[in-house]
């Protein structure tokens, strides 16, 4: 990403996970969204017709959701923070699984102690960079309490202005849009599920900022951000 494009007025920046550059899983996951988020480019795929929302955000895994950065940061100050952040975070390969999520379909962590592993790590990564995120206004925050939220989920949206953190974060790799034809998510499924046994396990070796440089743009990802015993992750 250009320096103009990452110093884009009040950009949002977030913390996700992306599969190592040099991997099949960032090529075969930006292949079949349609948009690699790193150097731009669009690929041509069948898929396209089912990924028109999660190609905007790129391949990838939340960790912290897109934010605002408070008065006075700036993003040298997110990424060192991220650096230090990743440089504390070991490696590890994990077993996936495609499977539906609601009306979306996504890669979700075969075992229950991966699942937790990720949560641990997200929630650390959260309060790491709790002074750097902007609040959001009180306004913005009840626009979005939806009538599915349960009061767990409202609590959180109001206190950290996501309600899926904490026990409520499930990691995940969205790989359609919202389809409310369940063969069409069925299909997905067996797709995925032969890529995967093809792909082998995911590795999760770095984490990534991504960027929106306006509202609506597609996000980029800006920086790799390796774990600390991870050497193929450029």
């Amino acid at each position: 990403m250009s320096g103009a494009q990452a110093n884009g007025r009040n950009p949002r920046v977030a913390l996700y996970y992306a599969p190592p550059a040099s991997s099949a899983w960032w090529r075969e996951g930006c292949e079949w969204l349609g948009r690699d988020p790193e150097d731009g480019l669009e690929t041509a795929t069948p898929a396209h017709d089912v990924t028109h929302a999660p190609r905007r955000y790129g391949w990838h895994a939340t960790i912290i959701p897109p934010f605002h950065m408070a008065p006075g940061v700036e993003l040298a100050h997110v990424l060192a923070c991220a650096r230090a952040w990743a440089s504390s975070v070991s490696r590890f390969e994990m077993p996936v699984k495609a499977t539906e999520l609601g009306r979306f379909v996504a890669l979700r962590p075969a075992q229950a102690s991966d699942d937790d592993t990720l949560r641990t790590l997200a929630a650390h990564a959260l309060q790491t960079f709790a002074a750097l995120r902007a609040r959001p206004s009180r306004e913005s925050i009840e626009q979005r309490i939806g009538g599915g939220m349960s009061e767990r989920q409202i609590a959180l949206l109001r206190e950290w202005g996501y309600p899926y953190v904490f026990d409520e974060y499930r990691f995940h790799m969205t790989l359609s849009d919202s389809l409310d034809d369940r063969n069409a998510r069925a299909s997905i499924v067996s797709a995925w599920t032969r890529r995967i046994e093809a792909l082998g396990p995911l590795p999760v070796h770095g984490a990534a900022l991504f960027i929106e440089p306006g509202p609506g743009a597609p996000f980029t990802l800006w920086q790799r951000l390796p774990f600390n015993n991870a050497q193929d992750v450029a």
